[in-house]
């Protein structure tokens, strides 16, 4: 039965760990410029593995965070992933155009539950050959709680064979991330591509347990509430 993380234990990481493992995120449409300056300036202050924006914000977080090691990260086919295969190749091209090292592309659900794994592959596979022509990655959303056992595997699979770079829990849209999915993605994929978690994700232990279970990534806006009850020097904005 999948469960989401209870607080029953302090992780065991330091914050420097977690925060290197952290995708600082910020979706909400209302966000604003200055919201978003001060996302990019968290995610260097912390060490945060990348800052994951909207596509609008692209320019702006590559502008503070150039020369840092953050890396500026973005989404594709956001968040329903039932865009047609050639926006989200545009969308893709824009956004390393643009400065996007990491892209998170949302996996053609509908496709799949329709058992059309062809335009599900080829789809992906044509996002990263634009994406890796950069020298960018492409991490792909599953939306793992609309999945069933079988198109988790499946999709994993896909996902392997169009040469994505990371597979990815969900969006937070429609559910939240397990330790339970995240063991099984790390357990068809291997060691062949990344494994992100997302969705849900505010604590420290909660955090710390996807790691635990075969995470590399985490994707989350409750990063500084870690960093926070980790101990982390709080930050203060220029």
């Amino acid at each position: 039965m999948s469960q989401a993380i209870s607080d029953v234990q302090a992780p065991a990481r330091s914050w420097h760990q977690i925060a290197a493992a952290l995708d600082h995120t910020l979706f909400k449409p209302e966000a604003n410029r200055d919201q978003i300056i001060q996302l990019s300036e968290e995610g260097i202050a912390f060490g945060f593995a990348a800052v994951c924006v909207n596509p609008c914000w692209i320019s702006l977080v590559a502008s503070i965070v150039h020369g840092t090691p953050v890396k500026v990260a973005s989404t594709i086919g956001f968040p329903l992933g039932a865009n047609l295969t050639s926006i989200k190749r545009f969308e893709a091209h824009e956004a390393v155009r643009l400065g996007a090292q990491e892209l998170d592309m949302v996996m053609n659900i509908g496709a799949l539950k329709s058992g059309d794994r062809k335009l599900v592959q080829t789809e992906i596979e044509s996002v990263a050959k634009i994406v890796h022509n950069h020298g960018a990655i492409v991490k792909v959303i599953l939306e793992a709680p609309l999945l069933s056992l079988e198109e988790k595997i499946l999709s994993c699979q896909l996902c392997l064979a169009a040469k994505a770079d990371f597979v990815k829990t969900a969006t937070g849209f429609a559910g939240i991330a397990t330790v339970e999915d995240v063991a099984l993605l790390r357990g068809v994929v291997g060691d062949q591509a990344g494994v992100k978690a997302s969705g849900g994700i505010r604590t420290a232990t909660a955090a710390s347990a996807m790691l635990d279970a075969g995470a590399d990534r985490i994707g989350t806006s409750s990063s500084v509430a870690i960093m926070k009850e980790l101990g982390a020097p709080e930050f203060s904005s220029r």
